[in-house]
Formats: C-alpha cells, sequence, structure tokens
C-alpha cells in the first residue's frame, strides 16, 4: 500500500473555515475485523459547544487492534474518563481518541477566538464532532504528528511510572508506535544501555534510529547494534536449569561481563503475553518490570515458579488514564499532556507515521495494520 503524504504539514493555524461541510463520515467497529464508514449528517452546535472538521486522526496500533480483532472485553467501558468513549466495547461502536483538526462553527456562548483554531481532541474516527472548549487542546503542530499526542503522552507516563536512574539499563519490549515513543523520550536519560526487542527489522532500525543502543530480536535472540553488557551472574538463588534463561533473547540480554547482572527496568509495550515472560526472566535481582500493554482477553502466563520466586522482581502496571499517586500533589494530567505535546514539537516523531490514507479506506488500514506490521508502524487517517 503505498505511503501518502499529509494534506496539511503546516503548523499554522490561521486557515480559514470551509465555507461549507461536506457530509459527515464515521469509521465504525460493526464485528470482528470488519469496520465500516458510515455517512451522518454534520452536527450544529449547542451553547457552549463548537464543531471540529477532522483533518487527521491516527490509529493506535495496540488499543485498536484488541477492539478490531475481537479480542477487548465487551463489558469494559472503553475509557471512563473520557466522555466521547464513555460506552461500552461491544460491537458496533466507534472508538479512537487522537482527532486533530479546526474549528469550523461555535454554539452561542464560546468566545470567537476559537473559531478556525487547529485542536486536538480524544475522540473517535469521525469527520465532523462537537465538543467543549474543555475538551480540546490546541496545537501548534502538524495534522500528523499532533494526532500522536496520546501515544507521546503515554510514554511520558511510562518514564513518570518507570522512574529510570542514572546508569540503569533499560530494555522496551515491542517497538510500536508507543514503544518506538517511549525509546525516545528514554534516551533523554543518562542511561548506562538502552535496549530495544521487536519482531520486526523496519521497527528495530527505528529504534536505533530513535536512541536504542542494542536492538534485539525476540525470536532468535539475535542482537543489533552495540553490545550488551549483562551477564547471569546476579541468579538470587535460581538453578542453572532456568528454563527462561534459555530463551534466546533472554539470553542474548545477559551475555557479557559480571555482576551486577540482568536489566533494572524493562517496560513490557508489545502486547504479547510472551514478552512480558521473557521481560521478568530478563530482570535482575530486584529490577522492576512496567507493564504498559493492555492483553484485553488473551491470556498471560508467567513462569514464577522459579527464579522469580527469590529475586525480589517487582511488576506493576502503567496505564495513562490516572497519574502516578505519589506524584498526584505536583502532577496532573494538564501537566503531563503539556510536557507531552512540548516534546512533540522538537522530536522528529514524523517518521513514525508510515502510511496516511483517507478516511473512506480506513478498512484497509486496520487490514494493513492487523496482517503486515512488520511494513506498518504509524497510520494515520485523512480528511478532505
Amino acid at each position: 500500500m503505498p505511503e501518502s503524504t499529509d494534506p496539511d504539514e503546516s503548523g499554522d493555524a490561521g486557515t480559514p473555515a470551509p465555507a461549507s461541510e461536506p457530509a459527515g463520515r464515521v469509521v465504525r467497529f460493526v464485528g470482528r475485523r470488519e469496520v465500516a464508514v458510515e455517512s451522518r449528517p454534520v452536527p450544529e452546535p449547542d451553547p457552549g459547544e463548537l464543531r471540529v472538521r477532522t483533518e487527521a486522526s491516527a490509529v493506535s496500533p495496540g488499543t485498536e487492534l484488541l477492539v478490531y480483532r475481537g479480542d477487548a472485553p465487551e463489558s469494559m467501558v472503553a475509557d471512563e474518563s473520557i466522555d466521547a468513549l464513555s460506552d461500552d466495547l461491544s460491537f458496533p461502536l466507534s472508538y479512537g481518541y487522537a482527532a486533530v483538526g479546526r474549528v469550523t462553527a461555535l454554539g452561542d456562548g464560546v468566545d470567537e477566538s476559537w473559531r478556525d483554531r487547529r485542536v486536538f481532541a480524544f475522540h473517535p474516527h469521525e469527520s465532523h464532532f462537537l465538543a467543549t472548549p474543555a475538551e480540546l487542546v490546541p496545537v501548534d503542530l502538524p495534522p500528523a504528528t499532533a494526532a500522536l499526542l496520546p501515544n507521546a503522552e503515554t510514554a511520558v507516563n511510562f518514564a513518570l511510572d518507570g522512574e529510570p536512574r542514572v546508569g540503569e539499563r533499560v530494555a522496551v519490549f515491542g517497538q510500536g508506535v508507543v514503544g518506538l515513543l517511549t525509546t525516545a523520550v528514554l534516551d533523554g536519560y543518562p542511561l548506562d544501555r538502552l535496549v530495544a526487542l521487536d519482531l520486526h527489522e523496519r521497527r528495530r532500525t527505528l529504534a536505533r534510529e530513535f536512541g536504542a543502543d542494542t536492538t534485539v530480536d525476540p525470536r532468535d535472540g539475535s542482537l543489533e547494534g552495540a553490545s550488551l553488557p549483562l551477564s547471569d551472574g546476579g541468579d538470587a538463588g535460581a538453578g542453572a536449569d532456568d528454563d527462561r534463561r534459555r530463551d534466546p533473547a533472554v539470553r542474548r540480554l545477559y551475555e557479557g561481563v559480571s555482576e551486577p547482572a540482568g536489566i533494572d527496568l524493562a517496560l513490557e509495550l508489545s502486547g504479547s503475553p510472551d514478552a512480558l515472560d521473557q521481560a521478568v526472566a530478563a530482570t535482575g535481582y530486584a529490577g522492576r518490570v512496567l507493564v504498559g500493554s493492555w492483553y484485553g482477553r488473551k491470556r498471560v502466563g508467567l513462569d514464577l515458579g522459579r527464579r522469580f520466586h527469590r529475586s525480589r522482581v517487582e511488576i506493576r502496571s502503567s496505564q495513562v488514564s490516572t497519574i502516578e499517586p505519589r506524584l498526584r500533589g505536583r502532577w496532573d494530567d494538564d501537566r503531563r499532556l503539556g510536557v507531552a505535546r512540548d516534546w512533540l514539537a522538537d522530536a522528529p516523531v514524523e517518521r513514525l507515521v508510515t502510511h496516511r490514507l483517507p478516511v473512506g479506506d480506513a478498512a484497509a488500514a486496520y487490514r494493513l495494520l492487523d496482517e503486515s506490521p512488520e511494513n506498518a508502524v504509524g497510520v494515520v487517517l485523512t480528511y478532505d
């Protein structure tokens, strides 16, 4: 599938609104691996509301593919913190949370300064939608870049929750959009080594461009880039027959030098339960495993019966809907989102967007991510 160009890569927010709006379109998940684009009337804003005409919306490969494949728990609310995602995940549904567009109409009582502004919203894939000013984030970024804002905020959240320390060895399992952004954020820390693991060569190449010192193919343990100074010396009571250490990818992470052994911080962002088992196995004594993946209905089997029992490895979840409790006195959603927005303005994230497709081709966009992850990384829907 050809890689197209964004219809408007300018960060200028001063383009006038069109004189008339075309018919509205919305992406609907109508069944397992079934996507439809439905026509809808363009909505008119009520008092206190404004209307946004979407320019671009990013597909979140992890979460949205769970929905697309029917692997998301149907009774679960999509996101209780976002009004547009307050329904459950049963088919049919609209889903998505990365829309960028321009304000084209104002309801009574809305300040005129909002007109024609480029804004971001946590909203499903839809050509026109209504929102209140409180639900919009003004952006001075190109549409495709601004559409990565939720993923960038998630990466910032992983850094806040993971608390990487000076000189640590950090591994990021999974180099999709969120994994690559997390690798890029962590590259700003004074780490000893930053390791990225992914099945696909294109993503491993991007990971090195985004700051990974070393990349690993978890299928065969092939290691690319600088050698990794890790050993299996600090096993904290494990026997030599630990089967997880026979995993080729884990073995490569433990080659090389003396104590202290193992990864200090592993971030599991691949969405694969097997990767979580690898992450636990690769983590050294009293290290941390941060689980950012949402596995949906996929069952997770972990070997916790041998080395883990004495290793004091900490496993914890991280999810962007909430702030780490210890940080809430100083951090809130606005601060975290602002950090992500400022970081995006300076980061070379345009390389993450490998495909741009018209919203009418939404079904093809999801098939591409589902069937060709070796080629597709970031997919953005565009709107005429």
